[in-house]
């Protein structure tokens, strides 16, 4: 298993236990899009790439710089 957090803009866009599916950006680095624009991870390296392409969210954080998502992912 695999946890990885994303930075979503707007709550109620998701929530706790639903499957989603991401989307690989490649570029000097890549980042993943939480299917339709929901939410974005940060960078990582190749080596670091995510290999499964859906996962279930496990949590919905709110802090003062916005919402944050975590999956989990079958890897």
């Amino acid at each position: 298993m695999r946890e990885i957090e994303f930075k979503m803009e707007r709550q109620g866009l998701v929530k706790t236990g639903d499957e989603v599916e991401v989307i690989e950006r490649e570029g000097v680095t890549y980042s993943y899009i939480i299917e339709p624009a929901v939410a974005m991870s940060g960078c990582f390296a190749a080596r670091d790439r995510i290999k499964s392409r859906k996962g279930i969210i496990k949590e919905i954080r709110e802090n003062d710089r916005g919402f944050y998502v975590v999956v989990i992912f079958d890897e």
